[in-house]
């Protein structure tokens, strides 16, 4: 008896590790939509999971890393929440589509307007960034989760390669390989021309679609003028047949 009440007691010991640690594996993250390549632009989701039962998450705080600036990053709206891009001067200048910039976006906030993220919710925080650097394989971003206790979660840990995930880290952003064209002009040249090839061939088809009817025309007009040729013959074969049978009469 004695033995079986201590397996049930490391049963319930178990459980409970495995349920106090389970919050570990749900952290704030950033994930593109696509790919993003460096040195082009990318669409980026922030997802933030609420790891609390008795507390909502109220607001997100994004820094973004200043070794590898960003001059752009545009947010996508999102209900309930207010947005703050904050931009800040730069040390040292760094060149986008030939001119040279001089600040760049520091960080994001989103703050709360009504409940927030609610125990068992996460959201996703959308941006559009750009330029991104073609000269690091990743981005790291420090995040800032607060909630409505006061409560303050940095995400702020850079993982390292080789190592355990550390306890709270950062967001990380893995950059693809730079593509031909940064702007994906290339892309749009190809649509373009597949575009114009398409027009080209639709204008032919509906030329020979138009012609069709014309020939079909063409050639009821002239058997119309033949049959109407043979019934007017027809007819004055008649009107004189029918003269001589009243002469002979």
């Amino acid at each position: 008896m004695k033995v079986s009440r201590i397996a049930a007691v490391g049963a319930l010991a178990g459980s409970a590790v495995l349920v106090l640690s389970g919050p570990a594996f749900a952290h704030v993250s950033v994930a593109a939509e696509g790919t993003a390549a460096k040195g082009g632009y990318a669409t980026v989701n922030f997802k933030v999971p609420n790891e609390r039962d008795n507390a909502s998450t109220t607001k997100v705080e994004v820094n973004f890393p200043t070794d590898h600036p960003l001059a752009s990053a545009q947010p996508e709206a999102v209900p309930g929440w207010k947005i703050e891009v904050t931009r800040a001067k730069l040390d040292k200048p760094i060149e986008l589509h030939g001119e040279q910039i001089d600040e760049a976006v520091s960080k994001v906030t989103w703050t709360a307007t009504g409940k927030g993220i609610e125990p068992g919710y996460f959201q996703k925080f959308p941006l559009s960034l750009g330029q991104l650097p073609e000269d690091t394989d990743e981005l790291v971003f420090k995040a800032l989760q607060t909630y409505s206790n006061k409560e303050v979660v940095r995400w702020i840990e850079v993982p390292q390669k080789g190592q355990e995930e550390p306890e709270h880290p950062a967001p990380v952003l893995a950059l693809s390989a730079a593509s031909g064209d940064h702007h994906g002009s290339s892309t749009a040249a190809s649509d373009e021309s597949e575009d114009a090839k398409n027009a080209k061939d639709a204008e032919a088809t509906s030329k020979e679609t138009a012609a069709e009817p014309a020939d079909s025309s063409d050639t009821t007009a002239r058997v119309l003028a033949v049959v109407g040729i043979v019934v007017g013959a027809a007819g004055v074969a008649y009107g004189v047949l029918a003269g001589r049978r009243r002469t002979e009469a």
